[in-house]
Parts: structure tokens; sequence; C-alpha cells
């Protein structure tokens, strides 16, 4: 249910086909608004398709429903699985089960900001001292499930899976009743409430990160989530990790990034790697793609990608790590998210600010309307090679030198009406910017 054109409905797809399983992908979009994930799949004489609307009875005649991401919460097609006794599942919480079932060591990243950096700093420092590790989860083309194999062939040795998960991902934690053996949570900040009624409703799926956790099991909490996380009385021991030693330098910049590193370097303990492979891994980890990534630089001015910034909160953090002289570059589509924060630290660090603007963001409109209650210039541009442009002219602007500063391209918003998904958002920036002389 829902193929998508991420990647991961149709690895998903794929590997069900080649496991021997009838497939039925079924979606509201239609066939050429999902030709690119289609025609991957079209080989396969046992994957049908249904295009354009859902048929109520693909989910009652069926031994297993797949749901993807997003799925509404009361989506009349689940409703009807479930009564006609039809599992529903999500496929990285399916693969969980089976890892948890084969003995491996499940680790599962979560919260509003910084899930995506945890993982990635975890599953690098694992490599980096030798051991065996799968990474799965909200990343980007990878289907989880279809790395069900890789628990069984080579190695002797089960492998650690380390698994970033998203709210939506944890919907599906919570049908199947299970959670990681060791649980991170970094934060919860308002998002998707676009989507979730409340925040309750949201902090309700991310609790299945620790809802169904053992004694024995570990949950390491940053300190801004620690009392809800408390009132909800997790079995497992939870805890705040003490901060990282002053004397670790990280390449990734910015105070929040050291509270990653922290939450990163409690699991690894307990995962039973040495201060010393913790404090290598750490400090040879570079920025994730889109998350405060250093680009190049080009005159003098820095150039940084913080493309998966998707809620105020993200920008806000960013602005505070490159400190003053940033041209900023954000906008976009509504999440209906308090902005006021994000206008008084736009005032106080971005010395210049390129507004992304089409009849589809709301959320820019939002903000501009805020800003300009505040007194804060700022440009508007239509596209980003246009935004960029402007923002690289105002850097450069000054007495024959380049004017050194930093370009921060940090949304704030979610990518829809511009863009095909955040993803082409992404890869549209960081071409643009290597065409940058």
């Amino acid at each position: 249910m829902g193929l998508g054109l991420l990647g991961r409905g149709v690895g998903d797809a794929e590997f069900l086909a080649q496991s021997g399983a009838e497939v039925l992908v079924t979606d509201k979009k239609s066939e050429a608004e999902l030709a690119e994930s289609v025609e991957k799949l079209k080989e396969y004489s046992n994957i049908s398709f249904h295009f354009g609307g859902h048929k109520l009875e693909d989910f009652t005649k069926t031994d297993l429903v797949i749901k993807a991401a997003g799925v509404p919460l009361d989506a009349p097609e689940i409703a009807a699985a479930r009564k006609a006794g039809v599992q529903v599942a999500m496929s990285t919480a399916l693969f969980a089960k089976f890892a948890l079932d084969a003995g491996a060591m499940v680790v599962g990243v979560t919260g509003t900001r910084g899930k995506s950096t945890v993982t990635q700093m975890i599953a690098y420092s694992l490599t980096c001292a030798g051991k065996q590790v799968l990474i799965g989860g909200n990343v980007r083309g990878v289907s989880t499930l279809a790395m069900l194999p890789k628990l069984y062939e080579g190695s002797p040795r089960t492998p650690v899976v380390v698994l970033e998960l998203d709210s939506w991902q944890l919907q599906g934690f919570g049908d199947l009743e299970i959670s990681p053996h060791i649980a991170v949570f970094t934060n919860l900040m308002p998002d998707h409430q676009n989507y979730y009624p409340d925040m309750d409703a949201y902090f309700k799926d991310k609790a299945n990160i620790f809802k169904f956790q053992h004694e024995g099991d570990s949950l390491f909490v940053g300190q801004q989530v620690l009392e809800r996380i408390k009132a909800a009385r997790p079995l497992a021991a939870l805890q705040v990790p003490l901060a990282i030693p002053a004397d670790w330098k990280l390449n990734v910049i910015g105070e929040h990034n050291r509270e990653n590193a922290s939450l990163a370097a409690a699991a690894l303990r307990t995962l039973g790697l040495p201060d010393e492979e913790i404090r290598s891994g750490l400090e040879s980890f570079q920025s994730v793609e889109g998350r405060l990534q250093f680009v190049r630089e080009v005159g003098g001015i820095k150039i940084y990608n913080d493309n998966n910034a998707t809620t105020p909160e993200a920008t806000i953090a960013a602005l505070k790590a490159l400190g003053s002289d940033v041209t900023l570059i954000t906008g976009g589509s509504d999440k209906g998210l308090d902005l006021k924060e994000l206008v008084h630290e736009i005032g106080e660090h971005a010395s210049h600010l390129v507004l992304l603007k089409n009849s589809n963001y709301k959320g820019s409109l939002r903000l501009g309307q805020e800003l300009r209650a505040k007194n804060i210039l700022f440009e508007e541009s239509d596209n980003l090679a246009d935004a960029i442009q402007k923002g690289m002219s105002r850097l450069r602007q000054g007495s024959g030198e380049p004017k050194k500063g930093a370009l921060l391209f940090s949304p704030g918003f979610a990518s829809f009406g511009m863009f095909k998904n955040e993803y082409d958002r992404n890869d549209q920036f960081l071409r643009l910017v290597s065409e940058l002389s």
C-alpha cells in the first residue's frame, strides 16, 4: 500500500516478488506519476498494479498488507483488512521482528531531530571497530525488508542491526508489539502536525521504541524529552548520557551534534566498545548528507547543505552552529508549526535571507508575514538556482576580496510543491552548488 518514488517501496515489492509471493502494488497516484518506480518492477510477472486509488477487496482478500509510511491513522482500507483478520505490517518493523527472532542485537534511534546523525554515528563507529553492521529504517532508497537474507548469510557472527526510526515506522513496531534492545530517543518537538491531531498522538507512535522493551534492555534519552518519557513508565533503565569529554574533537559542528555524539557513545558502550574506539569513530565521523553538511568552499564562502531540516527547530540549530555572517536560504510547504523562535534566530544570526516562494509554499508565505512584522528584510525567489545565485551575490559584495561567510540551505519546511520530494530538493541543491565557480 503506497509505492512512492523514494525507492523503499520498490525494494520491498521486488524482494517479496523474488521470494515467490504474489504481490499487488496499490497506490493513489497514477501510473504516470509513479513511472520511475513502476519501470523497475515490470520485469516481475508476479507483481500486479492498481493505480489511482485503493479497492477495499484488495485489502480483505490477501494474506498480508504492508502499508507505507504516512498512511492515514483512520484509513478505511486498513480497518477493513484488520476486520477481515488480515495481518497489517510495515516493512521495517517486519524486518526488526525477524532480526530479533534471529538473535541479532537491534538498536533503534528516534527523535524529531538528530536521529539520522545518531544512527549513522553508531553504525560508522561499529564498522570502524570491525563489527558486522546492518543499517536500515528511514534510510534513503533502502528497503530494510530486503536486508533479511543478510541476517543469515556469510559470517557466523550475528550482525548488529541499527535502525533509524521515524514516527510512522514506529507505528509498525506498535502493531507487532516489539521494541529494540537498545533504544535512543533524542528529543521531541512539534512536527508532522499536518498528520497527527496533536503532540500526544505523535509521541504515542514515537514511544513504541521503548514501550515493549524488557528489563535488561537499554533506553538512552536526551534531556529535553526525559520527563515525558519518565511519565510513560518504561521498563528499561532510563538514562540521560553524560556529555562527551571536552577534548573529543568532532568534525561535525554545533552543540546539538555533541549531544548527538553523547547518545551515540552511550549506545556504543552498551554494545561493548571501549572508549578509545568510540572516540576514534566519533572524531572521524563526517556529516550525514543533508544534515548541516559542509559541501564546498567557493571564493572564501563556505556552503552548507541542511536540506533535511524540515522543521523550524532544525534550522535554528543550524543557525546557532554557524554563528553570524550567514546567508540563509529557507522556505517551503507548511506543517503548521510555530515560527516565532525561527524569526527571532534569523534576526540574531542571518546577515541575509532568501525565501523560496511559490503558490504551494504556505509556510514561506506565513514566514514572510512574520518577518515583515519584525522589520527583517529578505529577498524572494521562485526557484532554487536563483536563490543560490542571490545568496552568493550578497556574500560576494564588498571591496575586491570575497566576503567571508557561509551560505546555508536550511529549508525549515517540507518540500512539496516545488520538488518531487526532499531527496529531489537535496540533489538539486548539490548539483547547483557543484556548478558554481
